[in-house]
């Protein structure tokens, strides 16, 4: 019986990694992109151009999901194997979907401010890569636990 109710979560991992990160870059890639709507919709009103380099900053955010399914799809091959690692999909799953969640916040505010000043995109930019790098120590940190415990 005991057996029978693990194998019934025995996804819960894979589907928490994905699933976490791809929340996170819908909330981001929705906060900047609320930001970047309003800085267009100002330029319009004023008769100014609008800048469509702010969709880097909507964008940003959507990598965190993809860095999730590379997890996952790492973790399917210890999971055919009867190793589940709930734990790493999840914990993974949280902090790169904070990261996604944090980089479309800092989007949103990138996007305000390109859209007030034309000036300043490459510190924008630099800003939301180095949230982005928290995304992807935790999937190379990931990686090398899961191939460490795929060796034992």
């Amino acid at each position: 019986m005991e057996g029978q109710v693990l194998a019934q979560f025995k996804d819960l991992g894979l589907g928490a990694v994905l699933a976490f990160a791809a929340m996170g870059s819908a909330i981001g890639t929705g906060t900047a992109g609320m930001a970047a709507v309003g800085a267009w919709k100002k330029a319009f009103a004023q008769n100014k151009t609008a800048s469509f380099i702010l969709v880097a900053f909507v964008g940003a955010p959507l990598t965190q999901t993809i860095y999730g399914m590379i997890v996952m799809n790492k973790m399917v091959e210890l999971a055919n194997k009867g190793v589940y690692l709930w734990g790493v999909g999840i914990f993974c799953g949280i902090a790169m979907g904070l990261s996604a969640f944090w980089q479309g916040r800092a989007g949103a505010a990138a996007a305000d401010a390109m859209g007030e000043t034309n000036k300043g995109f490459g510190n924008y930019i630099i800003v939301l890569g180095i949230i982005e790098t928290v995304a992807l120590f935790v999937m190379a940190f990931a990686l090398g636990l899961i191939g460490k415990l795929a060796i034992v």
